[in-house]
């Protein structure tokens, strides 16, 4: 046996040698090929180190799924939307060619086309960190899935909270400014617990809202007016009625509001009201069931979203 071993390895030996003699010049061509795609896979390398923040709004359906990636490569998934897949065919997208690794996930709420897609995350992806508002809801089967497929990550567990910074790298950051309160019990009405955040990266900002409502909007306006302006609205609740009042635009006021929505989803997101409003307030619109995902970057200085 090990003789034969050896005479087959001197055979294929014999023609690599026989081959390089009959055409010379493919062994360039293959090394120079090599070379190529050493070079590229470190200029790609490069780009998870550059002065470049990226925000997405990912195309999963009727939900929500935003993608960061700070400047110097930490990446936070916010949402997974609806548990069809359909997260892990949007996040190769917008991340690196064989990347299996996400430093944070956040659920803003409980609603399943919001975190129903995490599970799959977690059995696709290394999270070094899972933030939660922290309501609690007993009859949610999708919340019991995921709490068991983040222990068995082993992730470190936050609870969110008004004050928090979560440090994007670059400058860069993500500042949590609701909930300010303990929302533990809210399970019948998770969308007024939602996490309203704001990523900040030199003078370009992005709100983020979640499912938030009008007395979620009133109390940011009461407590904290300051912290709402952005470039960049992600609108809250898919473009429900009862999200984006005119007082809350104003404060904000963006130059471009995204939404995240179905096409042609039954509960009629956006609705014409918040259109009307956004456009009162000459604030152009960009949503995913007609612009698929929408990737946004910035150099710290503004934004360009395509």
């Amino acid at each position: 046996m090990e003789k034969s071993n050896r005479a087959f390895c001197f055979s294929v030996y014999n023609a690599r040698v026989d081959f390089i003699r009959r055409y010379p010049l493919v062994p360039v061509v293959v090394l120079l090929a090599l070379l190529c795609l050493g070079i590229w896979l470190v200029v790609l390398g490069q780009g998870r180190h550059s002065n470049t923040l990226t925000f997405a709004v990912l195309d999963i359906g009727q939900g929500d799924a935003l993608f960061i990636e700070g400047p110097t490569g930490i990446q936070v998934l916010i949402d997974a939307g609806p548990n069809t897949g359909a997260i892990l065919r949007a996040l190769p997208k917008v991340m690196r060619f064989g990347d299996r690794t996400i430093d944070a996930i956040i659920e803003t709420h409980p609603d399943a086309d919001h975190m129903g897609g995490f599970v799959d995350v977690l059995a696709r992806y290394k999270v070094g960190a899972y933030i939660t508002p922290g309501i609690t809801s007993k009859t949610n089967s999708l919340v019991a899935a995921l709490n068991k497929s983040v222990d068995a990550e082993r992730a470190l567990i936050f609870v969110a909270r008004a004050g928090m910074v979560i440090d994007l790298g670059g400058g860069a950051q993500l500042d949590i400014l609701y909930p300010d309160i303990d929302v533990s019990g809210w399970g019948d009405r998770t969308n007024d617990g939602s996490i309203v955040a704001r990523v900040v990266y030199g003078q370009t900002e992005v709100l983020l809202t979640g499912d938030s409502a009008f007395a979620t909007e009133d109390r940011l306006l009461a407590v904290a007016s300051s912290s709402l302006s952005a470039d960049i609205l992600k609108v809250g609740h898919h473009g429900s009625k009862s999200s984006t009042g005119a007082e809350f635009i104003q404060a904000v006021h963006p130059q471009v509001a995204l939404i995240s929505v179905g096409a042609k989803n039954t509960y009629g997101h956006p609705t014409k009201e918040v259109l009307d409003r956004l456009s009162s307030a000459s604030v152009p619109v960009m949503r995913t069931d007609q612009d698929g995902t929408i990737v946004c970057t910035s150099n710290a200085a503004a934004f360009t979203c395509k």
